[in-house]
């Protein structure tokens, strides 16, 4: 009996820390979207939890592995709209095709995904792994690569069809989600810089209709013709 009381003192309080950590990143994505991420500080999401921020530091080894869970969270919902966008599309480029927007669909409709995965981007793997848990860059790289995997399986699938040549479709997939991030953050500015003559710079629009034609088209170029 003492055996089965200690066990479900234990199960009690493993579940109430995962709730916690839940309601500490649930608090986050609720700033980021409303502030952005550069604006997430710890005592913001302490006030917005209610507790101090010692305990989130009880739940958390720092800034970076809060950063890093809320973008799993973003990176959830992204895969989910990654599958639906895929669902029952037969033809290759078809496929692709919608994969690709809505991926940038899910970017535009939530820039502070896009922060914060290009914050963790900017990191070399040594600096996450001294910052972050291995537990939490696990769940981070499962994240990322569930994502990736509703790419990868699409360029897979045409290159069984015939309608892709492509040697490393994860290379190729990994290539699209980066430079789609870069991309997004390009419709957000709204700005685009070319010379108007050697040395002069003029700046136009570009609308997130046109990058989101540009990836697309992009995706099935390298996807049907990649560079030697």
């Amino acid at each position: 009996m003492t055996t089965e009381r200690t066990d479900g003192r234990r199960s009690a309080a493993a579940a109430r820390r995962r709730a916690r950590e839940q309601e500490i990143i649930a608090a986050t994505r609720r700033l980021f979207d409303e502030r952005g991420v550069r604006d997430a500080q710890i005592d913001d999401i302490a006030t917005a939890v209610g507790i101090n921020r010692a305990i989130v530091y009880r739940h958390f080894s720092g800034k970076e592995e809060i950063f890093a869970l809320t973008l799993v969270s973003y990176l959830d919902e992204l895969r989910g709209a990654l599958e639906q966008a895929a669902d029952g599309v037969d033809a290759a480029p078809d496929r692709l095709a919608a994969i690709v927007t809505a991926f940038v669909d899910y970017g535009l409709a939530h820039p502070a995904f896009v922060d914060c995965a290009q914050a963790l981007m900017r990191r070399t793997g040594t600096e996450l792994l001294d910052e972050i848990s291995e537990s939490a860059l696990f769940r981070l790289g499962r994240g990322i690569s569930s994502c990736l995997r509703q790419l990868s399986t699409a360029l897979e699938h045409g290159v069984e069809t015939g309608d892709f040549h492509v040697a490393e479709p994860a290379l190729l997939a990994n290539t699209l989600y980066a430079s789609g991030l870069g991309a997004l953050q390009l419709a957000r500015l709204g700005i685009l810089v070319e010379e108007a003559a050697p040395g002069v710079p003029t700046v136009g629009q570009i609308s997130p209709d046109q990058v989101r034609h540009y990836l697309v088209t992009s995706a099935l170029a390298l996807a049907t013709h990649p560079p030697a």
